[in-house]
């Protein structure tokens, strides 16, 4: 497997966090997530007075990559003011679309304190693609099983 290059991820996600639009909670987001492909795909938050409607910048990434054919990604970096980490919703779709094994880096807005983690280490035990099918089968061989 080709070397993945985290410092080009990060250094994409520090760059695209300047166009977030934050006017709420004033935490700008930045993400970069790398497609299988070798393409890159970077996001930033997109706020919403009616909160509930916000959209995170790791979401924006994978979405953009999503929209332009892509299925898989190999790593993904996120840079806040403070390095802080992906949502649930955030972990729950990086779940749906890299492996569990997939580097995160997660970076200030410096790119002085760096922590380096994976997809499963952020959502340990995630529901997953694969769940949903088990679960599937499960109900469907109660229904036809049944008196």
């Amino acid at each position: 497997m080709k070397k993945i290059n985290l410092h080009k991820l990060l250094v994409r996600a520090q760059a695209v966090r300047a166009h977030a639009y934050a006017p709420y909670s004033k935490y700008q987001v930045g993400a970069a997530a790398l497609a299988a492909s070798g393409k890159i795909y970077a996001g930033c938050n997109v706020e919403n007075a009616s909160y509930g409607l916000t959209v995170c910048a790791e979401r924006n990434a994978i979405s953009k990559g999503i929209s332009e054919g892509e299925r898989e990604f190999i790593a993904l970096a996120v840079v806040t003011e403070n390095g802080g980490s992906p949502c649930g919703a955030c972990r729950q779709v990086e779940l749906e679309f890299m492996s569990p094994d997939a580097p995160v880096v997660l970076a200030d807005a410096a790119l002085q304190n760096i922590q380096h983690t994976t997809v499963g280490e952020l959502l340990p035990d995630g529901f997953t693609p694969r769940k949903l099918r088990e679960g599937q089968r499960a109900h469907n061989n109660r229904k036809t099983t049944k008196p």
